[in-house]
């Protein structure tokens, strides 16, 4: 059994830096394994919100990184 916290705890607003904490604290409390994300980030999302200043201070850009692993034709839609 896996725990996803969905994207939106990640991308949405407003950011919440101690989302590695939480994930720590579940991970921790449960014994089960913690991924950030449930779904891909569509790459006009991105584009959007890589030029807000919480991005780059809260390093969600590293939280991120695996879900923007998808296929470009997926990353478009």
């Amino acid at each position: 059994m896996v725990i996803h916290l969905a994207t939106c705890l990640l991308i949405g607003s407003p950011p919440r830096p101690s989302l590695p904490h939480f994930k720590a604290f579940v991970e921790s409390a449960y014994g089960l394994p913690v991924v950030i994300g449930s779904h891909p980030i569509p790459q006009k999302y991105m584009d959007r919100h890589e030029k807000l200043p919480f991005w780059q201070d809260n390093k969600i850009s590293e939280m991120a990184k695996p879900l923007l692993d998808e296929a470009r034709e997926i990353k478009v839609a």
